[in-house]
């Protein structure tokens, strides 16, 4: 992973909703450092900086670089706290990351080429069943995104972790089944109804018919009895 971002902060004394209470009213977040069998280091970020992040939607998979006071820590993020009503960040917890540190992260499936695939030409319905994956890597090497060729899938098809193009160093967290990312259905019929009272419509005007025969028979008889 090249991608990385930066955020200044500084360090805070004291733990507890107190001392948070007063860090967010100077426009301040409480935060941690910790992992890499060292002791842990509270800190505070500014609030506008870290909101600014978190909604940039890539806090989980990009490294930070966190100059607290001069002092450098290439972090990662690996907790977030959100307040129920406004969704600003609370707290953040961040993780020292190294060359051996390595992690499960969730990383976006891309699926490519399906445009030229059998199953897009006869207008096959992709239903996606995981639109991101649990991968285990390197910290400092989380891939942006994995890649699905989807150029020879056909309708009925499915498709499973092992179509996936998997970067090097990263390996599936679920590792006793090859499970199922996408499948590709057969296109929706519409299927054109008869209208449900055109027989009845029939039937009435069947029983009209039959109906205008029986006066016209009684009407004759009568005028026979009439005659005599």
């Amino acid at each position: 992973m090249t991608k990385h971002y930066t955020l200044p902060a500084t360090k805070r004394d004291g733990t507890g909703k107190g001392v948070a209470r007063a860090l967010r009213r100077e426009k301040k977040t409480p935060a941690v450092i910790y992992g890499d069998k060292k002791e842990p280091i509270t800190i505070a970020l500014p609030s506008k900086e870290i909101n600014l992040e978190y909604n940039k939607g890539h806090m989980f998979t990009t490294l930070c670089d966190l100059d607290v006071e001069g002092d450098k820590h290439q972090v990662l993020a690996r907790d977030v706290q959100l307040h129920p009503v406004t969704d600003n960040v609370m707290h953040v917890d961040f993780l020292r990351v190294t060359d051996r540190t390595q992690i499960t992260v969730s990383v976006p499936v891309n699926f490519v080429n399906y445009e030229e695939s059998e199953a897009a030409k006869e207008k096959g319905v992709m239903n996606v069943v995981r639109y991101a994956v649990d991968m285990v890597c390197r910290a400092r090497y989380i891939p942006d995104a994995i890649d699905i060729d989807m150029t020879e899938f056909k309708i009925g098809d499915a498709v499973k972790m092992s179509n996936a193009t998997l970067p090097e160093g990263a390996t599936p967290a679920i590792t006793d089944r090859d499970f199922t990312i996408a499948t590709i259905a057969a296109p929706r019929v519409m299927v054109e109804e008869e209208p449900e009272d055109a027989e009845g419509e029939e039937g009435a005007e069947g029983e009209a018919a039959e109906g205008g025969d029986a006066p016209a028979a009684e009407g004759d008889a009568l005028a026979e009895e009439n005659k005599e």
